[in-house]
């Protein structure tokens, strides 16, 4: 992907809602001010993330934080701010007047991600980006797959992990998105236990740290949370069910929410108490 040099005042001024469509986010409303998201961040049901189209900033209200594109490059990606320049530096526009958006460019900025080819994982800049992660590429090739596709013409690839409904979670360096259908991904082998964990890295690392107890119990990634409600209904078939969802707010909740409504479930975060999920844990144990 070639990207070109760019400095953080040029890059504050690239549009936030065609940056977010780039990561796979679309608004739920917008108007000639503003424009409203679910929010990228965490998951939610209910719109609280706001873009100004005037300003150029983005606001969260379900965790009181805002700021810039870079600042939400940063967040979403989880990356340095250099990273979060490079990114941005893939030619998307500078933001200018909402009504001079051409009918049928607003219609290909909206288009979905599109898969066009799928293979084991032999690309050099995932495995590098893996590396990063602290992740052989053993492990990953277990459970993912390359996975080329389309968004707005340009082709790029990325690491893929596929859902119950054919669907792919995609990652790479620079990009955190998914195609439709969107849904959680079970891996199931007839075992008395269940584990369940919020994404691809929290899949990928719990496999790296300790295969054992992933070889001996069935998982269920949920790839958003706002699948927990279809996935607690397996719950029941199950002699213990172990969460491993991350130190957040969010995570934080519907662990203690689900210890409550379900007494074959426990809590197996302890293990990274003081980092905010397994993979970050995986890190710091390699450094």
């Amino acid at each position: 992907m070639k990207t070109k040099r760019m400095n953080c005042e040029r890059a504050r001024s690239i549009c936030i809602v065609s940056t977010l469509a780039k990561l796979g986010y679309f608004p739920s409303r917008k108007s000639e001010k503003e424009a409203w998201f679910l929010s990228p961040l965490r998951s939610e049901t209910q719109v609280s993330f706001k873009v100004s189209s005037k300003l150029n900033r983005w606001y969260d209200f379900g965790i009181g934080k805002g700021g810039n594109v870079v600042d939400l490059v940063c967040l979403i990606l989880e990356c340095s701010v250099s990273e979060a320049l490079a990114y941005l530096s893939d030619g998307l526009p500078i933001i200018s007047s909402p009504q001079s958006e051409p009918n049928n460019q607003k219609q290909k900025r909206r288009s979905k991600n599109k898969v066009l080819e799928v293979h084991s994982i032999l690309n050099p800049s995932l495995e590098k980006y893996l590396k990063s992660r602290c992740i052989p590429i053993e492990v990953a090739r277990s459970y993912c797959r390359e996975v080329w596709y389309e968004c707005n013409g340009k082709e790029y690839y990325a690491l893929g992990l596929q859902n119950d409904l054919g669907g792919w979670e995609l990652r790479n360096l620079y990009c955190k998105t998914s195609t439709a259908p969107k849904s959680y991904s079970l891996i199931k082998s007839g075992k008395e236990r269940l584990i369940v964990l919020e994404g691809m890295f929290d899949l990928l690392s719990l496999a790296t740290i300790s295969p054992e107890e992933v070889q001996t119990s069935d998982l269920v990634i949920l790839n958003s949370l706002s699948f927990l409600s279809e996935v607690s209904a397996l719950f029941k078939e199950y002699k213990t069910v172990t969460l491993y969802l991350d130190h957040d707010p969010s995570g934080r909740e519907a662990t203690e929410r689900l210890l409550s409504n379900y007494s074959n479930c426990r809590d197996g975060s302890d293990f990274y108490k003081g980092y905010k999920d397994l993979n970050k844990k995986l890190i710091q144990m390699n450094n």
